[in-house]
């Protein structure tokens, strides 16, 4: 037996010659005493055959953060390689704290020092096999809403339509202010913008068909749909993480709730409807600051409403918000999806939020060049 004391934590080290090793740690384990402890651990434990780890806990008075971080790198196994480890006797809150850290945090906030390099290449075949399995669950995904949704909304009981409409006033009716604000401002910024390079050549006036057509077609569905990654994709993707990360998920599963169902299809549903509705909404708002310029330019709004309504059409208007149908699904089913791989930890739901929010913004700016290209093809 080892027996260590310093600063108030006392380490037992009992190894046996059949590899079964036992850990005893009686007092204060804080950032101070562990430093001391995982040396004499890693000395005597590093050097021994070990099968099995018992680490009794039970003695501990106090145990911070670096307390608890030795407690996982021993439960780990990484000082005992292939060994059966166990700790027992943290009190619940300890337990409860404990069980929140994982491999990944360990791994993520361990020295720089310690991590292996890996080589471009390796990074390189990680990255693809990342977007390639991140690009199947995605895919998975959309098919079970496309599979769930029509029997859902059919049916009155499955469908919570109560969750419908908090969805849709905390996500679409709460964003109308921002979303009038920067819209109003992009117009007026364009317009500002764009007056001096016709006032080259006398054409002034078309500043007004030029809002009206960016708008209607491009950054109207745009600015409504990043506004929406921003402000409620990531929303779906924390609510719905802290539910995985406190477990309500697996609860849902247990009472024989699908969490798709149950979440998600609520969430893709009331995208669907509010963001062609705020799309629309944002064009209006952002060809109203075009105009204002315009008509501070001295033209007559009988004029600069003519000049709109000769060059937008019906199908500019019908493309953004076939736009916006497009971006809705999108933000909200990314939300959704990242909330639901929310992985175990404190940064967890950071994580999954972020991701969301790019994924979104990415997948949105490839939905608009696919819409630019088929509109063009057809218009041609």
């Amino acid at each position: 037996m080892i027996a260590t004391a310093q600063n108030e934590l006392e380490t037992d080290v009992q190894v046996s010659p059949d590899g079964c090793a036992r850990v005893t740690l009686r007092g204060r384990l804080d950032a101070h005493t562990a430093v001391t402890c995982w040396n004499v651990l890693e000395r005597k434990l590093g050097t021994a055959k070990i099968k099995t780890l018992e680490v009794d806990a039970g003695g501990l008075r106090f145990c911070d953060g670096a307390g608890l971080a030795l407690l996982r790198y021993l439960n780990m196994g990484e000082m005992t390689p292939g060994a059966a480890v166990s700790v027992l006797g943290l009190e619940p809150d300890l337990e409860n704290l404990f069980l929140g850290l994982t491999s990944e945090d360990y791994e993520a906030f361990r020295s720089a020092a310690r991590v292996r390099k890996h080589s471009l290449p390796e990074e390189i075949g990680e990255s693809v096999s990342h977007a390639a399995a991140d690009l199947r669950a995605q895919v998975a995904f959309l098919g079970e809403l496309v599979a769930k949704l029509p029997p859902t909304l059919v049916d009155r009981k499955r469908m919570r339509w109560a969750e419908v409409r908090r969805v849709f006033e905390s996500a679409g009716a709460n964003a109308v202010p921002i979303i009038s604000l920067i819209s109003v401002l992009v117009g007026l910024i364009i317009a500002f913008e764009s007056v001096q390079p016709m006032a080259q050549f006398g054409a002034q006036i078309y500043v007004a068909n030029m809002i009206g057509l960016v708008m209607v077609r491009e950054l109207g569905p745009l600015l409504a749909a990043i506004l929406l990654a921003g402000r409620s994709g990531s929303a779906f993707a924390a609510e719905i993480g802290t539910m995985k990360v406190n477990e309500e998920l697996a609860a849902l599963t247990t009472m024989g709730l699908d969490p798709i169902r149950f979440l998600a299809l609520q969430r893709v549903t009331a995208g669907m409807i509010l963001t062609p509705l705020l799309t629309v909404y944002t064009m209006l708002v952002g060809v109203l600051g075009g105009v204002l310029v315009t008509f501070n330019l001295g033209f007559p709004l009988a004029l600069i409403f003519h000049q709109l309504v000769s060059s937008v059409h019906l199908r500019d208007v019908v493309l953004g918000t076939a736009k916006g149908v497009v971006f809705g699904v999108i933000v909200s089913a990314v939300g959704c999806l990242r909330g639901l791989q929310t992985q175990q930890g404190p940064s967890a739901v950071g994580v999954s939020t972020t991701r969301a929010v790019v994924t979104s913004i990415l997948l949105i700016v490839i939905a608009d060049a696919i819409f630019s290209v088929i509109f063009f093809i057809l218009t041609k």
